[in-house]
């Protein structure tokens, strides 16, 4: 499966079938979730605590350093996957909604190239 041709509910499908064949509904509330989803951003952290800047960059050049991160993005996805699941919102509309209200605090005119002004 690719991004270009998997779509989100495809997603939040395979992770509510994935969920129900193990019966860990009872254990899915949002707040264990989003505990879960600190924790596993924390591992995917690891990967480049202590290295520069420009180390981080390069970690594309190394196939197994890459393995490792993809592996904790999809446990980080998977993470939100659930969330949105268990809470029953629409994935794709609050990212657009918030990406308005980002457009509106960070104008692209006086934001270019500064983080902060």
């Amino acid at each position: 499966m690719a991004d270009d041709k998997t779509t989100v509910k495809e997603m939040l499908e395979h992770m509510e079938e994935f969920v129900n064949e193990r019966d860990w509904e009872q254990y899915h509330s949002p707040k264990n979730l989003a505990m879960g989803l600190a924790i596993e951003t924390g591992e995917l952290l690891e990967h480049f605590q202590w290295i520069g800047q420009e180390e981080s960059r390069k970690m594309v050049d190394d196939p197994e350093q890459m393995a490792l991160v993809k592996e904790e993005v999809a446990d980080v996805f998977s993470y939100i996957l659930a969330i949105v699941q268990t809470m029953g919102f629409d994935l794709s509309e609050a990212y657009f909604e918030k990406m308005k209200r980002n457009k509106v605090k960070y104008p692209a005119d006086v934001y270019r190239g500064k983080y902060k002004i």
